[in-house]
């Protein structure tokens, strides 16, 4: 597979890029993005980019793909609901409509989260947002589209969250992971494990177009 990574900086875009150069079946890993992974590796490239907004100076690099893996995330903290749609529905529908015009064949897997309001008129703002996202992806004309609602991640292989009050929750949370992973099996998965998922899914397919934690963690 020709795969694109959105949000590889990012606590779970980083899992799956990392899984995605483990992977032998994985032959070349775009990556764009405002900032560097900070990685070299015989099959990764990396554009960086200054507004992901402006589809036109990357476009070209959007072809060719069987799988777009899109990791961008912010926290709703703070945010009017009109910013966090801005970044979150209107930049992924712009980016998914292109990658869309120039890929018929391709896998489009989203992150977005547990409790995802698919319906859009829930009392949760985030939720609502994340689900109207969920659902023009799904409207759109890709090969096949499919919507991962992670609830907890643990990170493995020393990647850690840009989001500072998540990492410290992380950090305090890390000696109790492998007993929370034993009482709540359907809560928690893994950076790792999500990687694996998603390229699983974009390769095989899944029965359910929305994957839930419970999904995930049976890769």
């Amino acid at each position: 597979m020709n795969v694109v990574i959105f949000g590889a900086s990012g606590m779970v875009g980083q899992g799956v890029l990392l899984e995605c150069l483990r992977d032998t079946g994985v032959e070349h890993v775009l990556v764009i993005g405002r900032s560097s992974v900070g990685q070299q590796h015989a099959k990764l490239r990396e554009v960086l980019v200054k507004d992901l907004f402006d589809v036109t100076s990357y476009a070209n690099e959007l072809t060719g793909l069987d799988a777009c893996f899109f990791c961008l995330g912010i926290s709703s903290a703070g945010m009017s609901e009109a910013a966090y749609r801005r970044l979150t529905y209107d930049l992924t529908v712009v980016i998914a409509q292109e990658l869309a015009a120039r890929n018929s064949a391709l896998c489009f897997i989203y992150v977005s989260g547990a409790s995802t309001d698919s319906t859009e008129r829930g009392r949760t703002m985030w939720a609502r947002v994340k689900g109207a996202a969920e659902n023009a992806l799904l409207r759109m004309p890709f090969r096949s589209a499919f919507m991962f609602r992670p609830g907890i991640i643990q990170p493995l292989d020393g990647i850690r969250s840009k989001t500072a009050v998540y990492q410290m929750a992380i950090s305090l949370l890390r000696p109790l992971f492998p007993l929370m992973r034993r009482a709540f099996p359907n809560a928690i998965t893994t950076t790792s494990q999500l990687g694996r998922a998603m390229i699983a899914v974009a390769r095989e397919g899944a029965a359910s177009r929305v994957l839930e934690t419970r999904d995930i963690t049976r890769y």
